[in-house]
């Protein structure tokens, strides 16, 4: 259609019987949508009316890209806002190099926020031209991180990603030459009725592949590179080998002849020890999650804390956890006690709602939040980090243990988002996993409450009776906001909870 467009448009030309003259105003280059050689745009005026030159016109609209080809062109990739109000990031690896071919969804590079660690990737195929940025820099969000040379296939596929397929056939009455350009009945593009980018779809037909036989793991049934790339590796994997038979067993030889034992050999003489060299002074700077925790603490610091102690007797917990830990492990997952004392902590935020609350700054409004988010810090090799289980209120113990495993196995790749990090409504830190009894916690803002648990220690209490009895005993350490939380309110809380986890029968009562 593109070459029967341009014989039918030289410098003016008559369409039909009512026919209107067509004036050719400029010429400009123009990629049509069927991935051809770049044609010629044309921008025509016309009077009058005709049936003939508005179908025309009409197929025109729907064969041709108004925008100019980017075939060839460097364009600047710059670092988008990827949210929660962070302005800047720190270069934390490159994984290309200037030169390097890069497809759609190949990663360019890791990026550190103050929150996060998050890979960028590639929204164009073409070649890397230039970085702006070397490791550990600093890069504004709507910088540049690279120059990519956009290829061919790129600019046909950014086209084809505006244009819908029902817009790619012409109306009836069009040239006949339109059915040289479209695309074989038997190519995946038409049989699979499938959500994907035009990368992944070229990719397929290279492969003789059907994007309806690939599963697909995106968004709303959305195939990804990913999906395509894993069932090709699939494909090409090698039937596992049958096993070799084993070799027919020799005939035992006659043990021989006990020998004398070998004299034992001189012994070595003691070694001086080196004199070790003392170590020199290095400097590094502070960044990423450190910088931020930082921040955080010194702010966190200037709020009067109110702390409370007590020590809870869980040895009911300790009997019934092997029973539910045995059922957990029947659905894949290890229950351990953080779990019960999240699931308690948010029971007993119910009847003291002020605990799950929100201040701002100047303390001018207290704003009391609906979900349990219940924030858990962990001690990572970058830091400390607290991401939160969401909507405590609404889960179960298998489903808050599920979700804080899930947690814990991203924060120690560095693999958790911005959502996973924010949002938090309370704190509970565990720091008997390191061994800890007592601590005090600092109030992560905007939050006003954070408690910390210690070990659990078998140490001599009495029973009611006065009988010296074994009783496994765990320290909770909390700290409130004072400016909103009093003494009373926090011993009533902290009594609460400790009496849901002395008696764990009692929160069945209360869970939803």
């Amino acid at each position: 259609m593109a070459a029967a467009a341009l014989r039918l448009f030289p410098k003016c030309v008559n369409v039909g019987s009512s026919s209107s003259r067509l004036r050719v105003f400029r010429w400009s280059p123009c990629r049509c949508i069927h991935r051809h050689k770049p044609v010629s745009h044309l921008l025509i005026s016309h009077s009058g009316s005709s049936r003939h030159l508005n179908n025309l016109l009409s197929y025109q609209r729907r064969t041709f890209r108004i925008s100019q080809s980017r075939w060839g062109e460097v364009v600047p990739f710059k670092l988008s806002d990827i949210g929660e109000g962070i302005s800047e990031v720190h270069i934390k690896e490159w994984h290309v190099k200037p030169g390097d071919k890069v497809s759609q969804f190949d990663s360019i590079c890791e990026v550190q926020s103050d929150k996060a660690s998050v890979t960028i990737t590639s929204r164009y195929d073409g070649i890397i031209r230039k970085l702006y940025h070397e490791v550990d820099d600093i890069c504004k969000v709507g910088s540049a991180l690279v120059d990519i040379e956009i290829d061919e296939d790129t600019s046909s596929s950014s086209e084809d990603d505006h244009v819908p397929d029902h817009e790619v056939q012409p109306q009836s009455g069009g040239s006949s030459d339109s059915t040289h350009h479209s695309p074989s009945a038997h190519s995946p593009e038409l049989t699979s009725k499938v959500l994907t980018t035009p990368a992944v779809r070229r990719l397929a037909m290279e492969h003789n592949i059907q994007l309806s036989d690939v599963p697909a793991s995106g968004k709303d049934g959305r195939l990804l590179k990913e999906d395509l790339l894993r069932y090709l590796e699939q494909k090409a994997a090698p039937a596992p080998p049958s096993p070799a038979p084993l070799p027919a067993k020799p005939p035992a030889a006659k043990a021989p002849a006990p020998a004398k034992a070998p004299a034992p050999p001189p012994r070595a003489p003691i070694a001086t020890p080196a004199v070790r060299v003392a170590a020199q002074d290095r400097r590094e700077p502070v960044k990423g999650i450190k910088k931020a925790m930082a921040k955080t603490m010194a702010k966190s610091l200037s709020i009067p804390h109110f702390g409370y102690c007590d020590e809870v007797d869980v040895t009911r917990l300790v009997q019934l956890r092997p029973v539910l830990k045995t059922m957990a492990e029947s659905y894949g997952i290890k229950l351990s006690y953080m779990p019960f004392f999240i699931k308690a902590l948010s029971v007993a935020l119910f009847e003291y709602p002020i605990l799950n609350s929100h201040v701002d700054d100047d303390v001018e409004h207290i704003t009391y939040k609906g979900a349990h988010n219940v924030g858990v810090a962990m001690d990572t090799a970058s830091g400390l980090i607290v991401p939160n289980v969401k909507n405590v209120e609404s889960k179960s113990i298998l489903e808050v243990a599920a979700d804080l495993h899930r947690l814990m196995d991203l924060g120690a790749s560095g693999q958790l988002s911005t959502s996973d990090l924010s949002g938090a409504t309370i704190v509970l830190s565990n720091i008997g996993t390191i061994g800890g009894t007592y601590a005090k916690p600092v109030i992560v803002q905007p939050t006003v409450c954070i408690g910390a648990v210690g070990k659990i220690q078998v140490l001599p209490r009495f029973d009611a009776s006065e009988n010296l009895i074994k009783a496994h005993i765990m320290q909770i350490s909390w700290s409130a906001d004072h400016r909103v939380i009093d003494g009373a309110t926090m011993s009533r809380f902290s009594n609460l909870w400790k009496s849901y986890l002395e008696t764990p029968a009692t929160m069945l009562m209360h869970l939803k």
